[in-house]
């Protein structure tokens, strides 16, 4: 078989665009209208579609709402128990870019028909001010689906990374969802709450983690609405948390029942998937027990490829849902097929 090359197609179609020039009418040659590119458009400068995308689970219905992303050159270290260069290696084979690493944010809105929940936050209004709207966008975007923010009645947290609570507070430090219980997992909570464990950090990212969430945590608004939640009890009717630790030292995820159907809403049992997933050796360096990070990672992943069961990540590309399939190094997810209708 004859090898395709651009040269060979350039010359190709080149061909092609002389004979239609000598011979019958064209089209192309006769078009006139020039439309400016949206991104040129005052209006529409720098702006794509509103990013929500809804699903159902038996009778409860799943929106997808996208928080944005964060782009930032590739630490080193970013994978702590593996070499940089097989880092890019593996975002090299699938077509990222080495050496600025995108960080999406996808939280999800679970209405059960009886109970409109949030699973985790964002950056929220300050993440959008900060970074001139890439990220900080969910509240937007839950308005752009049809939703109120002030219809949620329960926001549920999977733990306290700032991607995951800081869309708690406007920027004016006023609740974004000012009808909502705040359900957190118990031993999460208890962590970031405790003195003699602040006390004790000595890296600037620990430090400023405890900071963070003392900030939102003990704002007067936040803390009379907090209600901690424990493994293996239903946090509203459908949807029942599950103990995930490792990434923190609290992490729960939340597994979502209607109709003999499930989805697994994990946080962050793992990060993006082409490095995590496919790799579930690989230690993230945000983990904060790496070695328990895997081991709930490995056992996760066993159960939704053995279960066959739908899985929703907070770093997973939009709209962040896939089936898990075992393979000899690990796993690899088949993301879901987008559909237009319900």
């Amino acid at each position: 078989m004859k090898n395709v090359t651009r040269r060979g197609l350039m010359a190709g179609t080149a061909i092609g665009a002389t004979a239609t020039m000598m011979g019958e009418f064209s089209w192309s040659s006769q078009a006139k209208a020039q439309a400016p590119q949206a991104g040129t458009q005052a209006a529409m400068a720098g702006k794509q579609a509103p990013s929500f995308y809804r699903y159902k689970v038996g009778d409860i219905e799943v929106t997808v709402v996208a928080d944005g992303v964060s782009r930032f050159p590739l630490p080193a270290g970013f994978v702590s128990n593996v070499d940089t260069a097989e880092v890019k290696k593996a975002l090299a084979g699938e077509f990222y870019d080495t050496e600025i690493f995108s960080n999406n944010y996808t939280p999800v809105l679970i209405n059960t028909g009886k109970n409109l929940v949030l699973i985790d936050t964002g950056l929220g209004e300050n993440g959008f001010n900060q970074s001139k709207g890439s990220n900080g966008q969910l509240v937007n975007n839950i308005i752009a689906s049809g939703y109120d923010p002030k219809q949620i009645d329960t926001v549920i947290i999977s733990h306290f990374h700032g991607d995951h609570v800081n869309g708690l507070l406007k920027a004016d430090n006023t609740l974004a969802f000012p009808n909502a219980v705040i359900r957190v997992p118990g031993q999460e909570h208890k962590y970031w709450m405790d003195d003699a464990e602040m006390n004790k950090q000595t890296s600037e990212r620990m430090t400023g983690l405890f900071k963070n969430n003392r900030r939102i945590f003990t704002n007067a608004e936040v803390a009379k609405r907090v209600e901690p939640y424990e493994a293996g009890k239903d946090i509203v009717a459908g949807i029942t948390s599950v103990a995930t630790n490792g990434h923190s030292a609290g992490h729960h995820s939340q597994i979502v029942s209607s109709g003999g159907k499930s989805l697994f809403v994990q946080g962050d049992v793992t990060h993006v998937p082409y490095l995590f997933v496919r790799n579930p050796g690989w230690h993230l360096t945000f983990d904060q027990d790496p070695q328990m990070a895997e081991a709930t990672r490995r056992k996760v992943y066993d159960m939704l490829a053995a279960e066959k069961m739908l899985v929703q990540a907070f770093h997973y590309p939009f709209p962040s849902a896939a089936y898990i399939e075992k393979t000899p190094t690990g796993y690899r997810e088949h993301m879901i097929q987008w559909s237009p209708t319900l």
